[in-house]
């Protein structure tokens, strides 16, 4: 099981995009699946959070509170701001534009703990700005929406609020204390979780392009511009943030990752729960869940081979 779980963890990003296909040029092949467990599935991805995480996991917010606070901060400055920015730049109508504000909203995906792992940077700060984020989504995901969107349609914040409470925070504190109450058990079960993970994400991302193929091949390269840019300028801004507070390559790097990777499957799920009259409101998280996983693992090939060029510079000056 091991070996399957790291496979699926490797080409994680190929997986998904070959989902992603089908369901976009074949929707038939993926519409058998019920619509509305969309949350069911998202609830199962943060219930398999908490299972991993221990209290050792937030020991890192009270070790380097810096470092957290400024992780947390640009998460929820960078990525709303550029989410409207983009789309109004593109001039993006009422529906797209509030599919783009929910990714910049959400808090920072569980995905980015591993590409930061694979990318050889801060793995401890990497969980830790994505536990913290996680719980303050809460408060600040609804709140932020509210404030770039209550010009241009009506946001139900209470809505939200509490469809992030069930989805997220209880799932993530029942994982939380199973694997406290039942931590030898657990540990043998996190062999499997990388699997459900994955296969609940490609579930989300089948179940919403399916539903929406037609709208999102109708749009044309617009939305697929806005949500590569609003990832890649996301990465780009995370290690400027790095670079200005003089972190050290593994920070640079999973404050980097952290920026550039939402959660859009809580982006999706809130779109269809928080915004039910606008269906092409999933759309840019759908596309968000495939594409960060691409430029996720290719941003990690990049970071793994300079920072292995770096270590072998540097062992060739100290022989000297």
């Amino acid at each position: 099981m091991k070996a399957v779980s790291k496979f699926i963890s490797r080409f994680m990003a190929v997986i998904v995009l070959a989902v992603a296909a089908l369901a976009l040029f074949v929707p038939k092949s993926c519409l058998w699946i019920p619509g509305g467990s969309v949350n069911y599935l998202l609830m199962v991805v943060m219930f398999g959070m908490g299972l991993t995480m221990k209290p050792a996991d937030f020991a890192v917010v009270f070790s380097r509170p810096k470092d957290i606070i400024i992780g947390c901060a640009a998460q929820f400055l960078i990525m709303p701001l550029l989410a409207f920015g983009l789309g109004k730049l593109f001039g993006l109508e009422n529906e797209l534009l509030v599919g783009v504000v929910l990714v910049g909203t959400c808090p920072g995906g569980t995905s980015s703990n591993v590409i930061t792992y694979l990318s050889g940077g801060d793995v401890a700060l990497s969980v830790g700005m994505t536990s913290v984020n996680t719980l303050l989504a809460p408060l600040l995901t609804p709140a932020l929406t509210y404030l770039f969107l209550q010009t241009s349609v009506d946001v139900n914040v209470w809505s939200m609020f509490i469809s992030i409470v069930q989805v997220v925070l209880v799932p993530i504190g029942l994982g939380l204390l199973i694997n406290r109450l039942l931590g030898r058990y657990t540990e043998k079960a996190k062999d499997v979780l990388p699997v459900v993970s994955v296969a609940a994400i490609c579930i989300i991302v089948a179940i919403v392009v399916s539903n929406n193929s037609g709208k999102i091949l109708s749009t044309g390269a617009v939305i697929f511009a806005v949500v590569i840019l609003h990832n890649l300028l996301g990465y780009l801004f995370g290690y400027l943030i790095g670079l200005l507070f003089r972190f050290d390559p593994k920070r640079k790097k999973a404050i980097s990752v952290e920026i550039g990777m939402q959660n859009s499957g809580l982006a999706a799920s809130l779109a269809g729960s928080a915004f039910p009259d606008m269906s092409m409101a999933a759309v840019p998280g759908a596309i968000f869940s495939v594409w960060h996983n691409i430029s996720g693992a290719i941003l990690a090939a990049v970071f793994r081979k300079t920072g292995d060029s770096k270590d072998r510079s540097e062992a060739v000056s100290q022989k000297q």
